[in-house]
């Protein structure tokens, strides 16, 4: 992995593929290049401006193939880099994902005197196809991919038939771009939305041609699919940085934005309920649910835990939250009115796939919580929600994982209302949902004393994030972000866990995070703040506004709007999402693409 751009039609292609990887880098890589039939290929380690500088002689073919690789088979470098090609150097292929059986499959190879250059499993996968070619690229795919086991998106081209490419898929995302001039491929829609918004996604196990003139898609057993394009319904302006310095705080100076639209048009605020019409067709089976399993990885998962408490506070619906890299692999009984909701930005993400389809074996109702309209876990499972956030472009979640929660709280206000809720606390929760953009845009209008705050703490190796109940998934989230774009070594925990092993790493030198808004538990998460101060630990609390008294205790307060308690984590984890960025910024660090991290993670 990480992306993938191809293209054929009449234009010159390798302005069109290196524009199409700029728009791809921020899923996150290590290295990239090109192919163009009659042309070669080229490569280089870093960033797309490498690649770019080493494209030094006119290329004028009208198509090719284009990837940004994040390492798995073999460290960065411009051999391990793609395109790979086959023995004859005609066929030439670029790959997301991991062929599982690579091993045997290149030592098979080898028996049969096939050479092997890289440490990739992408090479394997590109001799394996030459091995099988005899008269079309196609059925050399085919054939090739019915021996490997694995996930895989592909773009394949034959020198000798320029004006062709083989694409496949399975559990990798692929979508075809259907264009004026020609046809594209991309591993994310927003890459093709410099050219077109007619797009076709395809599904696990189907192989599609493409040529300037048009597209076919077929099943893997030759069977034709009349697939017809959709469009995407983000424009190419909503993936620009619009004057900011970085997406990360244009996407998080966003948030407001993103509960408004994730709210349109689904409260009913005279009789305090949601609407959800993509669950209408389920809503029975889910008033009468006995158990509800949410699956997320990373922060999905938080989002789901912060949801867990709303569902069974307001829903009085028993709920487990399993991360989707552990549910996948876990001997699951199966009960009766029980259903497995998704949360996932990309919709894409292996392990919640995976999880998803385990879900469907089970006979489990499937749901889908997806930002990503057309995305395969939209498409799988049985009803959802989509979260209409809007592009994530920085590999940093925060948009979107506010998008979740608000999905999450109109979940739990339209199965409330038809499990015993009343419509008293239904008017207060849905005016709750509907003043939550202004409370979030409060909060962003403060940002300059995060600004402030986050000067100080950048200089610590060291961060320990707390918080109790509906805050503790939110101290999970705060220190989650710390480490994606800082680097900085956090710990999160429950603050009931701090005496249970945790305190002992507190000194002088390693800062305590406290998430403590006055409500329930407040006076326990004062204690555990006690408890820290007392080993001459500095505190950085989050607390709500006219709580004067935390800045006694303290070091440092950034204070938020009190709001109803269903949506208060909302605006609690909004701090914490600019502290992680303004560090990384005082820190000097690429705060959109931190290292090592891809944007969706499509491999296991």
């Amino acid at each position: 992995m990480c992306g993938i751009f191809a293209y054929v039609g009449t234009r010159t292609a390798t302005p069109i593929l290196v524009d199409g990887l700029r728009m791809l880098e921020y899923r996150g890589y290590d290295s990239a290049g090109i192919f163009v039939p009659g042309y070669g290929a080229v490569k280089a380690v870093g960033p797309i401006d490498n690649l770019a500088n080493t494209i030094t002689e006119t290329i004028g073919g009208t198509s090719g193939i284009a990837h940004t690789r994040w390492a798995t088979h073999g460290p960065p470098s411009e051999i391990n880099a793609h395109p790979h090609s086959d023995m004859s150097g005609h066929i030439w292929i670029v790959h997301n994902g991991i062929i599982e059986n690579y091993r045997e499959l290149r030592e098979g190879l080898r028996v049969r005197g096939v050479h092997f250059v890289t440490e990739t499993d992408t090479e394997v996968l590109a001799k394996l196809i030459g091995s099988f070619y005899h008269t079309d690229l196609i059925t050399a795919v085919r054939d090739a991919l019915g021996t490997v086991r694995g996930t895989y998106g592909i773009a394949v081209i034959d020198d000798r038939v320029p004006g062709e490419i083989v694409v496949a898929r399975m559990g990798s995302p692929i979508v075809l771009g259907i264009g004026t001039d020609g046809h594209f491929v991309s591993s994310d829609p927003s890459a093709l939305l410099a050219h077109t918004r007619d797009v076709v996604y395809l599904d696990d196990g189907e192989i599609a041609v493409l040529t300037k003139d048009g597209y076919h898609v077929r099943a893997h057993n030759g069977e034709k699919k009349d697939k017809k394009p959709e469009k995407v319904e983000w424009n190419l302006e909503e993936v620009q940085k619009k004057g900011y310095d970085h997406f990360l705080l244009k996407e998080i100076m966003e948030i407001p934005e993103a509960i408004e639209n994730t709210l349109r048009g689904r409260l009913i605020l005279s009789r305090g309920r949601a609407k959800l019409g993509g669950l209408e067709t389920v809503l029975d089976e889910l008033v009468e649910l006995e158990r509800l399993t949410i699956v997320g990885c990373g922060s999905a998962a938080y989002a789901a835990e912060v949801g867990r408490y709303a569902l069974e506070e307001y829903a009085h619906l028993p709920v487990s939250v399993e991360l989707g890299s552990e549910y996948r692999y876990r001997h699951v009984i199966s009960e009766e009115h029980s259903a497995l909701l998704a949360v996932t930005q990309s919709g894409e993400t292996a392990d919640t796939l995976a999880s998803v389809r385990k879900g469907k074996e089970l006979g489990l109702l499937t749901l889908g919580i997806v930002n990503v309209v057309g995305s395969t876990i939209a498409r799988e499972t049985d009803a959802g929600i989509y979260n209409h956030a809007g592009p994530e472009v920085s590999i940093a979640s925060t948009k979107a994982f506010v998008s979740q929660i608000t999905a999450l709280a109109l979940l739990a206000l339209l199965i409330g209302r038809e499990r015993g809720l009343s419509q008293e606390e239904g008017v207060r929760i849905a005016e709750a949902l509907q003043n939550l953009p202004k409370a979030a845009a409060a909060v962003l209008e403060k940002r300059a004393d995060v600004e402030r705050v986050a000067q100080k703490y950048a200089h610590y190796t060291d961060l320990m994030y707390l918080g109790r109940t509906t805050h503790a998934p939110v101290a999970y989230e705060g220190s989650l972000k710390i480490k994606e774009v800082t680097y900085i070594h956090a710990e999160a925990y429950a603050g009931g866990e701090l005496k249970h092993g945790p305190i002992a790493m507190l000194d002088e030198r390693f800062p305590v995070v406290a998430v403590a808004p006055e409500n329930d538990v407040y006076e326990k998460m004062l204690s555990n703040i006690e408890e820290v101060k007392a080993r001459n630990t500095p505190v950085l609390a989050v607390t709500t506004e006219g709580n004067t008294g935390l800045a006694e205790l303290a070091d440092d307060v950034l204070f938020v709007p009190k709001v109803h308690p269903i949506v208060q984590p909302i605006i609690s984890t909004i701090p914490l999402h600019l502290l992680a960025y303004y560090v990384g910024v005082a820190k000097g660090l690429n705060v959109d693409r931190p290292r090592n991290l891809a944007k969706s993670v499509t491999v296991e």
